[in-house]
């Protein structure tokens, strides 16, 4: 089945939403990585494979990051349903010892795959998210974008 793989924290367990643009296979601890790319669909989002948990009851997506020091921290993408079939995108917030390692990237595109894969329209007030669409215009996002 073609997807990717997140981890509902509240049921504790994978679940696998359908992608028309390839396969991630989880591996041992849910890394997104594309194992058969697409070349006009493919939208990447750097080398380093960060694992992306979309949490539906809490409305967001994380990356859990562990710092040398063995310190762990998250980055978070947050958002709200305006309505059963559109949905508000509000907030990317990665630590500042990880920015521009590609984390918000990650989140980015895992919350417009979601978007996109559920049918659904999205505001974006966060200016990353809006970025990242801008610069990724052949994923098809721009689509389900509404003002």
């Amino acid at each position: 089945m073609r997807g990717w793989v997140g981890l509902s924290r509240a049921a504790g367990f994978p679940h696998v939403l359908p992608n028309r643009t390839g396969f991630y296979n989880p591996g041992p601890v849910h890394t997104l990585l594309r194992t058969t790319p697409t070349p006009a669909r493919y939208c990447g989002t750097g080398t380093e494979p960060y694992r992306v948990i979309h949490n539906r009851e809490q409305r967001c997506f994380t990356v859990s990051l562990r710092s040398g020091a063995g310190v762990v921290d998250s980055a978070v993408l947050k958002y709200q349903y305006s309505t059963d079939r559109h949905v508000h995108l509000l907030s990317t917030a990665v630590p500042e010892s990880f920015r521009g390692k590609g984390v918000a990237s990650h989140l980015a595109k895992a919350a417009m795959d979601f978007v996109v894969e559920e049918g659904l329209k999205a505001t974006v007030s966060c200016w990353y998210i809006q970025k990242y669409v801008e610069e990724n215009p052949g994923c098809g996002y721009e689509a389900h974008i509404e003002d």
